[in-house]
């Protein structure tokens, strides 16, 4: 019998590290978890198929991308909550226009990589769109496009 993994994909894509001076290159770290979410994520897709099915997998697939749609077919501007008048969040228009990508991904095939939306980086703006809201839509885009990815 096969056990589950000790540490899956969704825990190597949040992994975070204190930053020290003289430590290692962050590029090179963020490389290669990158590398290594994307082979755990297919030993999942892989384990889930051998367990329900590939259409059972599917199906979940699109239903995680339904949700994700729901959210950003909002209006521009009214997608996540915002930070608050005095404190910062990312910039709505920055984020919006990353939406807007991720929306064409998700009903018209448009192009659109796991990488791409890890090396997504907003301006910070006052009364911005909450940052910790954004985060969670973006790694559960991540995880849709590993778990279509061939």
């Amino acid at each position: 019998p096969q056990r589950p993994p000790l540490v899956s994909a969704e825990d190597v894509r949040s992994a975070s590290f204190s930053l020290q001076h003289g430590g290692y290159d962050i590029a090179h770290i963020d490389a290669a978890l990158a590398r290594l979410e994307t082979v755990f994520a297919r030993v999942e897709r892989a384990a889930a198929i051998d367990e329900v099915g590939q259409d059972a997998c599917i199906e979940q697939t699109r239903e995680r991308a339904r949700i994700v749609l729901a959210r950003l077919r909002r209006p521009e501007g009214q997608r996540f909550r915002r930070a608050g008048f005095i404190r910062f969040g990312y910039d709505i228009a920055e984020v919006d226009a990353v939406c807007d990508r991720i929306e064409d991904f998700l009903t018209r095939g448009g192009p659109l990589t796991a990488d791409e939306i890890r090396e997504t980086v907003f301006s910070r703006r006052r009364n911005g769109y909450a940052e910790w809201q954004v985060d969670l839509v973006l790694d559960r885009v991540i995880s849709i496009i590993l778990a279509i990815a061939q």
